[in-house]
């Protein structure tokens, strides 16, 4: 799957992104969600996962874009 493919519901237009670097929830074809953050060793995951922090105003954005 590419970025291209996703549909990203946060972000758009903050003007506080450099390079698409900043957190972000993108939601996928199939309707799940995919999330980008700051990479995260509060704990160890089990193999093939991973755990990112985003701040809770990226979820409030989503959330608004999603018309939840």
């Amino acid at each position: 799957m590419t970025r291209e493919q996703l549909t990203r519901l946060t972000g758009n237009g903050s003007g506080n992104c450099n390079n698409d670097d900043c957190p972000n929830v993108y939601r996928t074809a199939s309707g799940s969600f995919l999330f980008q953050g700051e990479a995260s060793s509060a704990f160890v995951l089990p193999e093939g996962e991973g755990l990112v922090e985003i701040p809770e105003s990226v979820l409030r954005e989503a959330v608004r874009a999603l018309g939840w």
